[in-house]
């Protein structure tokens, strides 16, 4: 069970950060309760890979990655895809990533400067900022 997920967007982190990115992003969803495992998962290499953790599909185009979702990957939310989406501000240039939960709840996080900004409410946890205290947001069953 879980929290099903459907980002989609476009941001603007160049190649070159990659591999930066992706160690910010191992080490701030090490740090945090969901599906990835570090000593279980040792080839996530790239943004790509580490994307699957945070319920996306990352295509890179350049110095871009959009992000799009795999139904048959069944794509769920968990702390640490919070944790991707605000190891990786650092790295992006600008953009904006929408997600969809499979409540119908839509947010969406923005990036410019080396921060990221949350519109909405996020439909997992109630959140209205990364990592942010819920407010009050209908309790829902999430495991």
């Amino acid at each position: 069970m879980g929290y099903l997920v459907r980002p989609s967007g476009r941001l603007h982190l160049p190649e070159s950060d990659d591999v930066a990115a992706v160690a910010a992003v191992r080490a701030a969803i090490a740090a945090r309760d969901g599906w990835f495992k570090p000593d279980a998962s040792p080839s996530n290499d790239t943004l790509a890979d580490m994307a699957e953790e945070a319920g996306a599909s990352v295509v890179r185009d350049g110095d871009w990655i959009e992000f799009g979702y795999d139904d048959e990957g069944d794509p769920k939310w968990s702390d640490q895809a919070t944790a991707f989406y605000v190891a990786i501000a650092p790295f992006v240039r600008s953009g904006t990533v929408h997600v969809e939960g499979e409540d119908g709840a839509r947010w969406s996080y923005t990036y410019a400067g080396g921060q990221v900004t949350q519109q909405g409410w996020n439909g997992w946890d109630g959140s209205v900022e990364p990592f942010g205290e819920p407010v009050d947001f209908p309790s829902q069953d999430r495991s």
